[in-house]
């Protein structure tokens, strides 16, 4: 959802429309209003962002170490790089998480996901 339609049905919310008609008006969950109205009245500043992306520091932060991976073998899995995250810096991700990070990264390799 924009700010843009965050910022309208706020602006409805505090020229008196309830959540109700505001979420209907503009098309919205009833919660969402309620809860944007709520943040609102709490900090009195723009409202936050939703959704996206907010994990992937995590692997980010071992770029280098999954680069290492890959320039230390010819062939590495994910489900390797997987168990080496667990076993040498503690981190447990995903398959899907690091098919993401390479992704991200442009990293176009070959690699397998097979065990």
């Amino acid at each position: 959802m924009s700010i843009d339609l965050r910022h309208r049905v706020l602006r409805a919310m505090r020229e008196g429309a309830w959540p109700h008609t505001a979420a209907e008006r503009f098309g919205i969950a009833i919660a969402t209003a309620v809860r944007w109205r709520s943040q609102d009245r709490a900090s009195r500043s723009d409202p936050l962002p939703m959704g996206g992306d907010r994990r992937s520091g995590r692997i980010e932060a071992q770029a280098a170490f999954l680069q290492s991976l890959i320039d230390g073998k010819d062939n590495i899995t994910l489900h390797e790089m997987q168990r080496r995250l667990a076993d040498e810096r503690g981190l447990k991700v995903g398959i899907g998480t690091l098919w993401r990070f390479f992704n991200r990264h442009g990293t176009t390799l070959l690699i397998s996901t097979e065990s």
